[in-house]
């Protein structure tokens, strides 16, 4: 095994004892000693690796982010070319998966987010490109946005151990979000919304006078 195989492994076996002492113990017990004790390798080799917490952190959602970007990449592949909000089905099936993967990214975000809160610069870059993509090419964006806003709702009461829902309810409720038949007979036209806005202030306008 050449040396760069060797440090790959290395590298790997740290990241997975990372996530593994998250998900059972908490980001607040991830410690260098401890990826060294969870992982086999020495408090040196994962020095070698990683100089901080912080270190491991930012790889970590580096890792849990190209993981889920490539699921999107291959999500958006297939349905680009049948769905009438590619950018939406592509965001709610890559938000499912990580609420139901084992590992999932959102261990890695909680995590950073208590270390160190700028880390969440990135994936909070990337999000304000998606919802951008979404609400570009909806036909209703409010709806769009509530249809995103439930997704993610269902990610973070489950992550969070809030969740009265079952794994199989969930499944149905992100598998209604995903059918955009469901929301068609909801969606307003844009020229609606704006007449709709318009009469809100001149109602607001006649009271204060």
């Amino acid at each position: 095994m050449d040396n760069a195989t060797r440090s790959e492994r290395s590298r790997n076996a740290a990241l997975e004892a990372a996530i593994a002492i998250i998900a059972r113990d908490g980001p607040g017990r991830l410690t260098l000693d401890a990826i060294a004790r969870e992982s086999g390798l020495s408090k040196g080799g994962v020095m070698h690796q990683f100089r901080t917490k912080e270190a491991v952190l930012k790889a970590l959602l580096e890792r849990q982010m190209a993981r889920f970007e490539e699921f999107s990449n291959d999500y958006m592949a297939k349905v680009s070319a049948t769905s009438a909000n590619p950018n939406l089905a592509t965001q709610l099936a890559t938000v499912r998966e990580a609420a139901t993967s084992p590992n999932s990214a959102a261990l890695a975000l909680v995590a950073a987010m208590v270390e160190n809160p700028n880390l969440m610069a990135l994936p909070r870059e990337r999000e304000m490109e998606r919802i951008a993509a979404i609400r570009e090419e909806a036909a209703d964006p409010d709806l769009a946005m509530l249809r995103w806003a439930g997704a993610m709702g269902l990610l973070l009461s489950s992550l969070f151990g809030m969740s009265p829902l079952s794994n199989d309810e969930h499944q149905r409720l992100f598998a209604r979000l995903l059918d955009d038949a469901q929301w068609t007979g909801l969606e307003q036209p844009a020229v609606k919304r704006a007449a709709k806005s318009g009469a809100a202030k001149a109602a607001s306008l006649r009271k204060r006078a």
